[in-house]
């Protein structure tokens, strides 16, 4: 998947949300992303990483093979 693909679906769940990608493997299927957003607050890391992961639904694990999560709340 591309980063530009990864960045609008989790900008779309997320909106206002900053999106910083790396494309781990150099293979666009394994990926990091660090995602800021005023939507994590009061929530878990858990909960957190459970709404950037729901952006992709049944995506995840077909198109996006791998993406591991950062999140963060805004200052």
């Amino acid at each position: 998947m591309k980063a530009a693909d990864i960045e609008a679906a989790i900008l779309s769940a997320l909106p206002g949300a900053k999106v910083e990608l790396q494309d781990l493997a150099g293979d666009e299927d394994h990926w990091s992303a660090t995602v800021t957003a005023p939507q994590f607050e009061g929530k878990s890391r858990v909960q957190q990483h459970k709404m950037v992961y729901s952006a992709f639904g049944e995506r995840m694990g077909r198109e996006l093979h791998a993406l591991q999560v950062v999140t963060k709340v805004p200052n």
